[in-house]
């Protein structure tokens, strides 16, 4: 077991598993081509060298903050031409994650929080997009000149302390303003969508508990006929990621959002 310090690159396919329900030879495909074209020639060009590759995503550590960035860059730059062929409804888009921080090197694969927080960083960053910590910003000042915009300290799953987390591409340029976003339409009666509790067990086996949890409430809900309630899979594209329920509820067209966790330890369940 070895200790070191590592920049951590964390992607993430964004819609996964609706892109394998729709067409899942294809997106199969499209991911292969994605990383032999591109991701897989970028990260070695930049130094990096991946960790671990899963069904929706990879983990890869780098030497040098600048090194991450640059790679995770390119290669969000370059993914839109290779998939511009495709339908939109298609595209392999992917989310990106940076952290530096200690890890533990076992067996050719890495722990601890500095992994841990960029793989959480990645549900901050938009389509296409990059998250990083301010430790990261720090390393790079000086050093490179991307536009990264500062979009506070978000508190991540699982991650004791908050994290300031900046993204890139920044959403305002210098000189434009920002549209702003229609106002939501929202039904008549009162409107409300329950979105997936988070399983709090430290056990991956009891998510289809906490799943069935989300699942019951939905369903309890739409029997009021005086309530509007958004259906289970739309609620359900946002599980695991870190949400702001006020931009959930302009998505969904809904004036409240239920959120929640459940823990559940023998026979007892908080």
């Amino acid at each position: 077991m070895e200790r070191r310090l590592a920049a951590i690159l964390a992607a993430d396919v964004v819609g996964y598993s609706r892109l394998i329900g729709a067409d899942e030879a294809g997106t199969l495909a499209a991911l292969r081509a994605l990383l032999k074209d591109l991701v897989e020639p970028t990260l070695k060009s930049h130094r990096g060298r991946i960790v671990k590759l899963m069904g929706d995503g990879l983990l890869a550590e780098f030497a040098s903050v600048v090194d991450a960035v640059s790679a995770a860059v390119d290669i969000q730059e370059g993914t839109p031409a290779l998939t511009a062929h495709m339908s939109k409804d298609q595209r392999v888009a992917l989310r990106i994650g940076i952290n530096i921080g200690d890890v533990v090197a076992q067996d050719g694969d890495l722990f601890g929080d500095g992994v841990n927080i960029a793989a959480r960083l990645q549900e901050c960053a938009n389509a296409n997009g990059i998250a990083i910590s301010e430790d990261v910003h720090r390393h790079l000042r000086g050093k490179l000149d991307f536009p990264f915009e500062d979009a506070g300290e978000k508190v991540l799953k699982n991650i004791a302390e908050p994290v300031r987390v900046l993204l890139w591409p920044a959403s305002v340029t210098q000189g434009d303003e920002p549209e702003p976003d229609p106002p939501p339409t929202l039904p008549d009666k009162p409107s409300i969508a329950v979105l997936p509790f988070v399983n709090m067990s430290g056990d991956a086996d009891q998510e289809y508990f906490s799943d069935g949890m989300t699942e019951d409430l939905t369903t309890a809900l739409s029997r009021f006929d005086g309530l509007f309630v958004i259906a289970r899979n739309s609620a359900f594209t946002y599980k695991g990621e870190a949400v702001d329920v006020t931009r959930v509820g302009r998505e969904l067209g809904v004036r409240y959002v239920l959120e929640g966790s459940v823990r559940r330890s023998g026979n007892r369940v908080r």
